[in-house]
């Protein structure tokens, strides 16, 4: 019988209590003191614990026999072997006190190797019995072992002794193990050692920048890799999906990524970009994360390092070839690339010749092939090889874009931080702002890092002889930087490239587009070949034209059939300068009513002789227009040498322009375009007016140039006159919100300024600063919103919500425990009650669905109401209890009330009424009854019904009359109001008022027309 059938004529309910019979409880622990602790320490009927006799457990072996005799079924031996078979399984029980084992043995050895062990130890136990007898005997020990060991794992000892076994087994394992490695090595032992110090080279070595062709005195060209490095954006195709038969082919859309994420998603990654567009730099970037984070092993190999030599190199010479001066253990660059461990950083294939690049392609994927698992990134310019060179095998092709605003004002502090520049960081950033020549040009770290340089060497005045920088820039590009990158063989020389670029840059500008075919660049390079004698030696139209556009790196191949510059900037300069040298002046000065041909004209008056520059600026004077008069002066920049009449008739002109002195000449002056910002001046020695004037003109101008608005209204973000402070707050929805908070709004005075808040984005930017006393939220926001983006709701005193559809109940508004002033403007709303808990002294409602609570605001003084009022007295409905001082009521406010019960409020001061309905004698008796009135405000709809009934109101001192369209007839107002000092006269919308007779009405006031 198996010892799971016996299970079943055995309960665990028997043979449980009999175990723990036989042993002793151990205390907790894991018997670590008293060792080693045997099972004949365990027993109960062993050694001076002894609770069981021999006796007992004969007993308790008897029990357990007996049950199984008397369970349902066949009897598993004959009855009367049943004394033999009890004695013969307790002489096994008892043999337990006498193995040499202890608990956590006795568990590793099994409950059937235990059983064997109890055969053993009692040997002769079975004898006598039937051959069913000893089966059951057999069983029943196995069964009997199986729950000793049960109870040796629940024992309170066991598991602590099991862990201090394992762990002392563990520790043993290790030593052993230790002392093997000692004395064996592992193979790859040299290969960890020689990586480490690898990599910690590699860190070091690329953790520089080096700036080709700047040479400019006190300006770095080299700093490190972290404080300059910047995260470009790279572009590429994402693939079409196949389209099933009847649907339309997915159309292509162009994925943008992170630059330095470019090997994440593939393995293999050709790279363009123009020149300078900051290839190299992220290959360095990529090889010093990859040695810092140890997940790949980096190969940064510059091609034209590596032609040098002839051959390729093979992985094993990969650190030879690029002069690494480490010695890697033999066969350790192949171990590397056979793992899948390595990222091969192949950089500058426009940097080698032309003949030797299909030996490169064939190099590269043979590693590729035998290699395959590794990272590959090869960097290329746009037109060195065709698209789709490697995309047979897998390659992915990214183009990095041009420098954001955000990434130049990024490079630029960089860049100061590094050279230790700090003093000129803000003056250049905001010539780059206002600027836009120079910030077109400034879209590549290349032309970013030669500008910095440039500004700091001329101390902080880069504006002054703009031509410097351009001739600076094209000297770098075209020759000085492939000979100081090492390149020998320079296939044009610069002057050669110059007159040949020039010559195409006039033909874009002429035609009035910034791109031409390739056909037609060859041509004009074909046509100027026979007076360029050292390009004529490089071979036909076509070869040095590719020559050009692949080394100048001011032209590019947008694709495959046409031809562009890569930037606008130089197209108008090379352009300018070969209109001057052919004499072209007349051409140039006759398209200068072209705002296309802005940049050109300025370019040529840099290049032009004095009476040349002369010239040029009197027939754009000749014009008469403020943008062309602007532009002339503009020029003045360029101008060097000019005659003394000519810059001063321009500058007289000119500051007739400049700066507006009012609204209006402020908006015209704007029509002039983004030109006048470079013109704009800061607040030092302007009146107020002025002031505002250069901030409207610079707010307009913020649609087309948003950054160099920016500039321009950083410079009053100080000033102290209202009307330029609410304009710079006004303007806030033409700006990125909270760049211009950062930069303009947190700076402001903030005295009776409202900050108003319209969208999401101005709402996350608000808690960037420092709290504003007095917020308007225009639109629909939630209360949740507008609580949550106020960061420190205890500092509002003054709460306007305009136009709000969202707004339903009023008791969140309790966060905001300084509140003096609210508008209301929220047609939702119903209950005014909530508002009881705030210390309200004004209370301004446009709108809302009822004014429920109304009567119970009893410390406002100030109270607007523009919607019909309840009941049949204002007393009923306004709150009774408040000292009201000034009162305006408006629309059809009082269509039910009139003005009865106005006279409760002996405080009230000031009354304005603009009712929908006419005013009684009754209503005008209540008003004569108020004892403090001193300032009276009525509409002009009051006229000529309501003001018939109106009595003399002796104490009134200040009158103001609204929305007058010129035919009231108001002289009937000047005997009535025998004590009025103050008139304020506003035309309605499109109206016109005849000033000198309105005054005339009232000889002893002073009258205000508005």
């Amino acid at each position: 019988m198996e010892p799971a059938v016996l299970g079943g004529k055995l309960a665990s309910s028997l043979v449980t209590p009999l175990v723990k019979k036989l042993f002793v409880t151990g205390g907790p622990g894991a018997g670590l003191v008293d060792r080693p602790v045997r099972l004949d320490r365990l027993v109960s009927f062993r050694g001076e614990r002894r609770s069981l006799g021999e006796r007992e457990v004969r007993g308790l072996a008897g029990k357990l026999v007996g049950a199984a005799l008397d369970s349902p079924g066949e009897p598993p031996f004959p009855r009367d072997e049943t004394e033999a078979v009890a004695d013969a399984l307790a002489a096994r029980l008892l043999a337990l006190g006498d193995l040499d084992m202890d608990d956590v043995q006795a568990v590793r050895l099994g409950h059937g190797e235990l059983a064997a062990r109890l055969r053993r130890q009692a040997a002769g136990s079975g004898d006598g019995l039937s051959t069913d007898a000893r089966y059951f005997l057999d069983s029943a020990t196995e069964w009997a072992c199986l729950h000793v060991l049960e109870f040796f794992t629940r024992r309170s000892t066991f598991v602590a002794r099991t862990l201090v076994e394992q762990t002392r087994g563990q520790a043993e394992l290790i030593a052993k193990v230790d002392e093997l490695i000692s004395r064996v090595p592992r193979p790859d032992a040299r290969d960890t050692a020689f990586e480490r110090r690898y990599r910690s080279y590699v860190a070091e070595q690329h953790n520089r920048i080096t700036i080709y062709g700047i040479d400019l005195r006190d300006s770095p060209d080299r700093w490190p890799l972290e404080v300059a490095y910047l995260s470009l954006e790279a572009t590429a195709e994402e693939e079409r999906t196949a389209a099933l038969p009847g649907e339309y082919t997915d159309p292509e859309r162009t994925v943008r990524l992170a630059a330095e994420d470019a090997l994440r998603t593939r393995d293999r990654v050709l790279l363009r970009g123009d020149a300078g567009s900051g290839k190299t730099t992220l290959v360095q970037w990529l090889a010093v994360t990859a040695a810092r984070d140890g997940d790949r092993v980096p190969y940064v190999l510059p091609l034209r390092t590596l032609t040098r030599a002839g051959a390729l190199p093979s992985p094993a010479a990969f650190l030879t070839a690029v002069g690494c001066p480490l010695t890697p253990p033999e066969g350790w660059a192949e171990r590397v690339l056979n793992a899948g461990r390595g990222l091969v950083l192949v950089d500058g294939l426009d940097e080698i010749p032309a003949a030797d690049r299909n030996r490169t392609r064939d190099w590269l994927l043979g590693l590729v092939r035998a290699f395959p698992g590794n990272r590959w990134l090869l960097t290329s310019r746009p037109t060195a090889v065709r698209p789709d060179w490697l995309a047979a095998e897998g390659f992915r092709e990214l183009a990095l874009t041009p420098m954001r605003q955000d990434d130049v004002a990024t490079f630029v502090r960089r860049w100061h931080a590094a050279a230790e520049a700090p003093e000129f960081e803000v003056r250049l950033l905001d010539s780059l702002r206002t600027k836009r020549d120079l910030a077109r040009l400034a879209t590549n770290p290349l032309m970013c890092g030669l500008i910095c340089a440039l500004h700091r060497e001329r101390r902080g005045y880069l504006p002054t002889g703009r031509k410097e920088l351009y001739d600076a820039a094209l000297t770098m590009l075209l020759a000085r930087r492939d000979r100081e990158r090492g390149m020998d063989a320079v296939e044009l020389g610069e002057e050669a490239q110059l007159e040949l670029l020039q010559r195409l840059a006039y033909a874009l500008v002429l035609s009035g587009r910034t791109e031409m075919s390739v056909e037609t660049a060859e041509g004009i390079v074909e046509r100027a070949l026979p007076s360029v004698a050292s390009a004529a030696g490089q071979g036909d139209a076509a070869t040095v034209l590719r020559a050009l556009v692949l080394r100048s790196g001011l032209l590019r191949r947008p694709d495959e059939g046409s031809l562009d510059f890569v930037h606008r900037t130089f197209q108008d300069y090379l352009g300018a300068r070969y209109a001057v040298e052919e004499g072209h002046l007349d051409v140039i000065a006759g398209r200068a009513g072209d705002s296309q041909w802005e940049d050109v004209v300025r370019m040529a008056v840099a290049h032009a002789r004095p009476g040349e520059r002369a010239m040029l600026l009197r027939r754009l004077l000749a014009e008469d227009t403020p943008r062309l008069t602007l532009l002339a002066l503009a020029c003045l920049e360029h101008a060097t040498a000019l005659d003394p009449a000519v810059r001063a008739e321009v500058e007289a002109r000119a500051g007739a322009l400049i700066p507006p002195g009012s609204t209006e000449e402020a908006k015209a002056l704007a029509e002039a375009g983004p030109l006048v910002l470079e013109l704009l001046p800061g607040p030092e020695g302007l009146t107020d007016a002025q002031a505002h004037g250069v901030a409207v003109a610079a707010s307009l101008l913020a649609v087309h140039e948003p950054t160099g608005a920016l500039a321009v209204l950083r410079r009053y973000r100080e000033h102290p006159s209202l009307d330029v402070r609410r304009q710079l707050v006004g303007t806030w929805g033409r700006f990125e919100a909270r760049a211009y908070a950062t930069e303009v709004l947190d700076h402001l005075d903030r005295t009776a300024l409202f900050l108003t808040c319209r969208t999401k984005a101005q709402r996350e930017a608000l808690p960037v600063m420092g709290p504003w006393t007095h917020l308007t939220f225009l639109g629909a926001h939630r209360t949740t919103e507008i609580i949550d983006c106020v960061a420190e709701p205890g500092a509002v005193e003054e709460l306007q919500l305009v136009n709000n559809s969202e707004v339903t109940e009023l008791g969140a508004l309790s966060a905001f425990t300084s509140l003096r002033l609210l508008l209301i403007d929220c047609e939702p709303v119903r209950d005014l009650g909530p508002l009881t808990s705030l210390p309200l002294t004004a209370l301004l409602i446009n709108r809302a669905a009822g004014l429920t609570g109304l009567s119970d605001l009893s410390s406002v003084t100030h109270l607007t109401v523009a919607r019909r009022l309840p009941g049949t007295r204002l007393t009923a409905s306004l709150p009774a209890a408040a000292p009201l001082q000034y009162l305006y009521l408006g629309d059809d406010a009082i269509a039910g009330t009139g003005l009865r019960g106005l006279s409760h409020w002996e405080t009230l001061q000031a009354l304005y009424l603009s009712p929908a309905t006419p005013l009684t004698a009754e209503d005008w008796a209540e008003i004569r009854r108020l004892p403090q009135l001193a300032l009276l405000y009525l509409h002009g709809s009051l006229f000529p019904d309501s003001i018939e009934a109106m009595p003399t109101l002796p104490g009134v001192d200040g009158l103001g009359l609204i929305a007058l369209d010129g035919g009231q007839d108001i002289s009937v107002l000047a005997p009535r109001l025998p004590d009025v000092r103050t008139v304020t006269l506003q035309a309605a919308p499109g109206a016109s008022l005849d000033g000198a007779r309105l005054t005339a009405l009232f000889p002893d006031a002073d009258v205000t027309l508005e």
